[in-house]
């Protein structure tokens, strides 16, 4: 690297915004909010986090996604197995979802979307990808680099990846094995076990006490509402629950802590389950954990009893509302939902100093 090479990432470093942050507890009084907003906080993965940040952004600046970094499919997984590094695909879909509306963040999000097309070793790479580990690799620093890919982009609110490590995600399925119905076996990685034939039991992470990344930490810690959900249950939202740090956090914060369910069985994955289902396998998986809402599209939860049942488990109340979008298609419609999760913050709990 040349000598202004290095004094140009010099200057980034020190431009680049959120400096390592530290919990509450450590810093004493919380910081003066930012305007007049709710710090929420968003965990998951995929386009599941992706529809829930499309939502947030418009009800709050003060955003911070977390997301898995287990990914092994596609162009992530050709990276993370060529490189070692942390899989970007999901890091870079929650980028992309908090690009602006305006012609800047819709030319930028489709640019890191973009996909070349050829027959050489970049089929299928995307450009965000490229991008996040080129600037991984100059800055030697996973959060300045997403922070840095986040100003170009204009991106309203800031992205972390849950863990410093990229992971494995393993499964106990149940008739994986078509002509064995009755076995348990082990699927290994994110690709596999999001198509599994069979039904999960159970999943877990190797490695089995990954290191959470400080700032994910301290954004749970500081934050008004944590909102973990929608997505691929056993690939994008339980992970979180199986970073020790990260669990810990979301046991100890005074946030307020939202769940919010899919509108739909993914094929494979939670292939059958109810509203109520994926309420029981998160429980297995986190059994102190502690929620204050459950969210779900009211046409999506046939039996309102049991989901109510379910989720005073957790002490959570059940909030139904139509968040899908209205062309039939099991997808999340961002200003529907924006409403559903800004009545929440309105009505349930504290009234924060932003209303």
């Amino acid at each position: 690297m040349t000598g202004r090479t290095t004094l140009r990432l010099s200057r980034l470093r020190r431009e680049t915004p959120g400096d390592r942050a530290q919990p509450a507890a450590a810093r004493g009084a919380r910081p003066r909010r930012r305007g007049a907003q709710p710090k929420v906080v968003a965990l998951g993965g995929g386009m599941g986090l992706s529809a829930s940040l499309a939502a947030l952004r418009r009800i709050t600046g003060d955003l911070t996604a977390v997301v898995t970094v287990a990914d092994d499919g596609g162009s992530s997984g050709r990276l993370r197995d060529e490189l070692g590094v942390l899989p970007p695909g999901d890091l870079r879909k929650a980028l992309a979802a908090l690009c602006g509306d305006d012609d800047w963040g819709q030319t930028w999000a489709r640019v890191i979307q973009h996909r070349f097309q050829s027959k050489g070793e970049l089929h299928e790479h995307a450009v965000g990808n490229l991008l996040i580990v080129a600037l991984w690799e100059q800055l030697g620093d996973h959060v300045q680099a997403l922070d840095l890919v986040g100003r170009l982009l204009g991106a309203h609110g800031r992205v972390l990846p849950m863990s410093a490590v990229p992971l494995e995600l393993q499964a106990l399925v149940k008739g994986h094995d078509v002509d064995r119905p009755d076995e348990v076996g082990t699927v290994r990685g994110q690709a596999n076990v999001a198509l599994t034939p069979g039904e999960v039991q159970s999943v877990h992470v190797v490695p089995h006490d990954p290191p959470a990344v400080p700032e994910a930490v301290a954004a749970v810690l500081d934050a008004d509402w944590v909102v973990l959900g929608p997505g691929s249950w056993f690939s994008s939202v339980i992970p979180h629950l199986l970073v020790p740090e990260l669990l810990d956090a979301l046991s100890r914060t005074r946030a307020r802590r939202v769940l919010s369910l899919n509108l739909a069985p993914q094929p494979g994955e939670t292939e059958g389950f109810s509203p109520q289902r994926h309420l029981e396998v998160l429980g297995r998986h986190a059994p102190k954990l502690a929620l204050d809402v459950v969210l779900a599209d009211e046409a999506a939860v046939p039996d309102r009893e049991s989901l109510a049942d379910a989720a005073k488990r957790f002490g959570a109340a059940v909030e139904l509302a139509p968040v899908a979008r209205t062309d039939g298609s099991p997808r999340h419609d961002p200003e529907l939902l924006a409403a559903a999760y800004d009545r929440i913050f309105r009505m349930h709990g504290r009234i924060g100093p932003w209303r």
